[in-house]
């Protein structure tokens, strides 16, 4: 086994492990039994645990693997966001922002993204000595797509919260 391999299986070991203690930690706090719009995080828990690192295994799948790793990033970050300005009793502190808020399960996910996106470079790096990829910052795969959808869907989702209560 190359080292290549080896890290690459070791990048997988960890993007399983963090969908599964992300999934176990949604299941423990919101359990689908209470609530029927507790199926779509459970749906994509098991996807991210399952499907995902088979998705980023194969270099002709890891494309599909890397924008769904990501896509579910985006909507987690801002449905939990969302949950936590929704349901914050305490005074708005700095300790309250940090402990009192879904922010380390939003942490817990970018981590996830940053595994993913390490998976993706890694298995279209040619060798360690490439240069950064260069190109239009907000063209996929640039940080900058990633970024724009953040912001569009967190927009889109707002607008729809605002409109629509």
């Amino acid at each position: 086994m190359t080292r290549k391999n080896m890290v690459k299986l070791t990048l997988l070991g960890g993007l399983f492990f963090l969908g599964l203690g992300g999934w176990l930690l949604h299941l423990r706090i919101h359990p689908v039994s209470k609530n029927t719009s507790n199926y779509v995080p459970f749906l994509t828990g098991i996807i991210s645990v399952f499907c995902l690192p088979v998705l980023f295994w194969f270099r002709k799948t890891i494309t599909p693997g890397y924008i769904l790793n990501g896509f579910f990033v985006i909507i987690g970050t801002i449905t939990m966001a969302h949950f936590s300005i929704a349901n914050f009793n305490s005074p708005v502190t700095f300790k309250g922002i940090i402990l009192n808020t879904t922010l380390a399960d939003i942490s817990l996910l970018w981590g996830k993204f940053a595994v993913g996106k390490a998976l993706f470079d890694m298995e279209f790096l040619k060798s360690d000595a490439d240069p950064a990829p260069k190109g239009r910052f907000f063209r996929y795969p640039n940080m900058g797509w990633w970024w724009v959808h953040l912001i569009g869907i967190s927009v889109i989702y707002a607008t729809g919260n605002i409109l629509w209560k």
